[in-house]
C-alpha cells in the first residue's frame, strides 16, 4: 500500500473527535463496554502508555493505544511477565474500513514496540465475536493464546512474539 499513515501523540484537542468515533457503531461493536475517559486521559501523559492518532495528510484515521502491560495501573490485564506491551487499535470512520489503513497501522505500531529491544511480545484482546478482528489480526502474525472474560467482555488474547515479527518483517523485505 502506498498510503503515507503517521502516528502522532493523541491531545486533549482530539477530544471531540474521540468523542465522535466512540459514537461510531462499528467502533461500539468492537468495544462495547469501555469508557474511555477522554476527558481525562487525553491530558494524562504516563510512562506506560502511548495514545495515538493515525493521520493520511494530516487528516485523522484511527487511533492506537499501546501499554506496557505489566505497569498499567489498572492491571486490566493481570499478572503479566514484564516486556511485553498490549495494543487497542481502531478506524474511526467507517469509510476508511477495508482500505488496508489498520494494518498499515499495526506495521508502524509493531516498530514503535519493538524498537524498545527488552520488548518480547505483542497481546492483543479482541471481543470473542469480532471474527473479522481474529482473521486480521492472525494474518499479521498473532497467535492465539487463550479465551478470557476481561469485566464483561468475552475476549480471545492472541500474542506477536518478536522473533516471529522479525522473521515475518525479513522474509517480507
Amino acid at each position: 500500500m502506498d498510503v503515507n499513515i503517521t502516528l502522532r501523540i493523541a491531545t486533549i484537542e482530539d477530544l471531540d473527535l474521540m468523542r465522535h468515533w466512540d459514537k461510531q457503531q462499528h467502533v461500539i461493536d468492537s468495544d462495547p463496554d469501555d469508557d474511555w475517559e477522554w476527558e481525562t486521559e487525553l491530558g494524562r501523559n504516563t510512562k506506560w502508555r502511548e495514545q495515538l492518532i493515525a493521520e493520511i495528510n494530516g487528516r485523522p484515521i484511527g487511533f492506537i493505544q499501546i501499554i506496557d502491560p505489566a505497569e498499567e495501573e489498572s492491571h486490566y490485564w493481570g499478572d503479566v511477565e514484564p516486556n511485553q506491551r498490549a495494543i487497542d487499535i481502531w478506524i474511526g470512520g467507517k469509510k476508511n474500513l477495508g482500505k488496508g489503513y489498520g494494518t498499515k497501522m499495526m506495521e508502524l505500531a509493531f516498530k514503535r514496540c519493538f524498537c524498545n529491544e527488552k520488548v518480547t511480545a505483542i497481546l492483543i484482546d479482541p471481543l470473542e465475536t469480532n471474527k473479522d478482528a481474529h482473521r486480521f489480526y492472525e494474518r499479521l502474525g498473532f497467535k492465539f493464546v487463550e479465551k478470557r472474560v476481561f469485566g464483561n467482555s468475552h475476549c480471545l488474547v492472541y500474542r506477536l512474539e518478536r522473533n516471529e515479527w522479525e522473521t515475518k518483517l525479513t522474509n517480507k523485505n
